[in-house]
């Protein structure tokens, strides 16, 4: 009924299509947390929303950091059938495991650390780009979402939350507020759309280019666009049957939100992220940024010490260290295993 051929690169499709389903699941907490920590939407109703943010910012402006995934850290004529699955498949994984545990993962760090194994192994690693932009940018966005919400918050969020504290119920059931904070945490998945969609995407498009050969322009933005329609959608499917499990942990565990606090939060990260993938196209962590200023309105209400000493921030270091170097580790064995195998594709 199909050919060889079809059925054999419809795997990577499906490998893309369920990381975009873990990609779902673990976005679902920085995009909408503030809002449902904040009690204005129900959980049932997230995912659709989520889904629909995330396609259009994927469409609209997700082209530069596809163009980093696909080619900025491993030669996109590597990018094979087999190597596309075992990055795909890497990612996926580690992801699995991170929402398993109820913490909101960065998928951009997983992808690109899934690259790097493969890299490493055949030793055509693009290390500049990685060490000199990628990572400092990990490294430095985190802190200024921490110290820009800290400012903020001290600066606005607890004057203003100290004058609306005998009518801050009206207040956050006020429709123009509630508008507002849905329409910033519509903002984080349009950002969210904008980054991390391409790190399924990426790798398909470049096996797709690889085996065209020399493409033009519009047929790269064709495949790319088609790419994104094919694993977008997947978003919301993961939103729907794992995401309410990390809601849990960045909505009610870390910090209580209030309406304002919510659009704080939503505003400040999703920002930062458009930022690095408009400017730059740079695959970044908004997880971190978003529990970054999470944590900063929780030390702007409750102080330091009550924040650094909740169990749940302890556990979400310790897996953003794992879940990354449990993808380089993934790919970089199944990538020796394929070759030993011999099923690696030229």
């Amino acid at each position: 009924m199909f050919s060889p051929m079809f059925s054999i690169l419809l795997i990577p499709f499906l490998a893309a299509m369920f990381l975009a389903i873990n990609m779902g699941a673990s976005g679902t907490a920085p995009s909408f947390s503030a809002a449902y920590g904040a009690g204005l939407i129900r959980r049932e109703r997230i995912a659709g929303v989520f889904g629909i943010f995330v396609l259009a910012g994927a469409l609209i402006a997700g082209k530069k950091v596809a163009m980093t995934i696909s080619r900025g850290i491993l030669p996109e004529d590597v990018m094979g059938l087999t190597l596309t699955t075992i990055v795909l498949v890497s990612v996926a994984l580690s992801l699995l495991m991170a929402n398993l545990l109820r913490v909101p993962q960065s998928t951009s760090q997983a992808t690109i650390a899934a690259l790097v194994g493969p890299a490493v192994y055949y030793d055509v690693l693009k290390a500049h780009r990685l060490v000199f932009e990628v990572i400092p940018t990990w490294l430095l966005l985190p802190v200024v979402s921490f110290f820009l919400t800290l400012a903020i918050g001290k600066l606005l969020y607890t004057p203003l939350n100290k004058r609306l504290t005998n009518g801050l119920s009206r207040v956050a059931s006020h429709p123009s507020l509630k508008i507002a904070v849905l329409a910033a945490s519509c903002y984080v998945a349009f950002a969210i759309g904008s980054n991390n969609v391409a790190n399924a995407a990426g790798p398909i498009v470049a096996m797709a280019l690889k085996s065209i050969g020399t493409a033009s322009e519009t047929t790269a933005l064709l495949i790319m666009i088609f790419a994104t329609l094919l694993i977008a959608p997947c978003f919301a499917i993961g939103s729907s049957l794992m995401g309410g499990r990390v809601l849990e942990t960045t909505g009610r565990e870390i910090v209580e939100f209030g309406p304002l606090g919510a659009v704080l939060v939503a505003v400040v990260t999703a920002t930062l992220l458009l930022v690095a993938s408009v400017s730059r196209g740079i695959p970044t962590s908004l997880v971190q940024m978003n529990t970054a200023a999470i944590m900063a309105l929780g030390v702007t209400k409750e102080g330091w010490r009550f924040v650094a000493s909740r169990t749940s921030v302890r556990k979400l270091l310790v897996v953003w260290i794992v879940a990354p170097l449990m993808a380089l580790g993934i790919s970089f064995g199944l990538t020796a295993l394929a070759e030993t195998l011999g099923l690696m594709t030229p």
